[in-house]
């Protein structure tokens, strides 16, 4: 099987890329023919549907990226075959993507989205992203590159450090968490929360809003975010550096950053919704908080990037959920057990781990890919 991987590649830092990275080098190291090229690269995938011929054309995105992804491919005969996550809301390409012979999607959650959005379930696998468990390993608290991020951070031996990432704080979850541990302060033993964010432009606004609700909770003092760019190399350390991952996020399609902070040996704290169902386990790789709040619309302006005009706006007959709010007293009862009980920590640490090598490992995640092509394309 020759398998071209359509992706942001090579691989910035983030989900999309990472995912798209992961299941290419899984590949690779099953000894498949493959090779990568970038998503919106017209004239390099050109070159490679020529000479290279593959089999299948597996491009990793949302469903906006259908032109590159889908129909670039399709025009010169290529298989394509999307392997995507969703944003809320499928609104354009249900005809492209309903004349697909196989959809692939990184969570039942992701499925359920594209089905509720006009998208035949019959055409729609499962693959859940992969991790690569030989690089986020757990970490002795004093390995130095363990210490080092957090003597960066200014984050003493005795105290908890409770951290989030993603591409802003408050998608991932953070002022919920926030008003958290503005409800546990006192109770609870010295902490100090850090948010790895990214530095863009579209996330300083957001930056200074959960800053600002620091202020107005006063737990500033203990709320840190950073905005350098990292690679992902410094990851796992700083994942390893920190006592408890609290990502209850407001849309997540898989959960990422969650699913390595348990190949990390961390408790998390998750919202028992989305595709955190298919990543975690309540009481046993983490802890779950209820869902408090569905944000629900009754419209959406579109534009270009979703294959519309500009301000083209879409009206739902029936209200669609698009965002999720964790419920802040679940997250302060569920960090307080957590922060106070480091031996409850290990332990949910020690079964993440487990689950994560069982399932999420880059290369089974490999394997399901090529069985799913083999199984529902023929393809050998």
């Amino acid at each position: 099987m020759k398998v071209l991987v359509l992706y942001d590649y090579p691989p910035s830092p983030g989900g999309l890329a990472t995912q798209g990275d992961l299941l290419y080098k899984g590949l690779l190291e099953l000894g498949v023919d493959a090779h990568a090229a970038h998503f919106e690269s017209a004239q390099e995938k050109e070159w490679y549907y020529r000479w290279f011929e593959p089999d299948i054309v597996i491009g990793i995105g949302y469903w906006g990226h259908t032109p590159h992804l889908i129909l670039h491919p399709q025009r010169y005969g290529m298989l394509a075959v999307p392997w995507l996550v969703a944003d809320g809301y499928i609104a354009n390409y249900q005809e492209v993507l309903n004349a697909l012979p196989l959809i692939l999607v990184t969570s039942n959650w992701v499925k359920e989205m594209y089905v509720r959005d006009g998208i035949d379930a019959d055409k729609i696998e499962v693959l859940p992203v992969g991790c690569n468990t030989d690089m986020f390993i757990p970490y002795q608290k004093n390995d130095p590159k363990v210490l080092a991020v957090r003597e960066s951070l200014g984050i003493s031996p005795e105290q908890i450090m409770i951290l989030t990432i993603g591409g802003d704080a408050a998608s991932k979850g953070a002022q919920e968490v926030m008003q958290a541990l503005a409800i546990i302060d006192q109770q609870a033993p010295d902490w100090k929360y850090i948010c790895k964010v990214w530095p863009q432009a579209r996330t300083k606004l957001q930056n200074l809003a959960d800053m600002e609700l620091a202020v107005h909770l006063g737990i500033e003092k203990n709320v840190m975010y950073t905005t350098n760019t990292i690679s992902r190399n410094f990851i796992p350390y700083l994942i390893g550096a920190c006592d408890i991952y609290a990502a209850p996020s407001r849309l997540e399609g898989f959960g990422m950053p969650q699913v390595e902070a348990g190949a990390c040996g961390k408790p998390v704290i998750g919202i028992k919704a989305m595709g955190m169902l298919d990543t975690l386990i309540h009481n046993e790789t983490a802890l779950l908080a209820k869902v408090a709040k569905e944000i629900v619309v009754n419209e959406v302006t579109l534009g270009e990037e979703s294959g519309f005009d500009s301000q083209h706006k879409v009206s739902f007959k029936t209200p669609r959920t698009v965002d999720y709010r964790a419920d802040v007293q679940d997250i302060a009862k569920y960090l307080l057990v957590l922060m106070n009980d480091e031996a409850i920590r290990n332990k949910m640490g020690e079964m993440a781990r487990k689950h994560v090598v069982k399932h999420f490992d880059h290369r089974i995640v490999a394997k399901q890919f090529l069985t799913i092509i083999r199984n529902k394309l023929g393809i050998e």
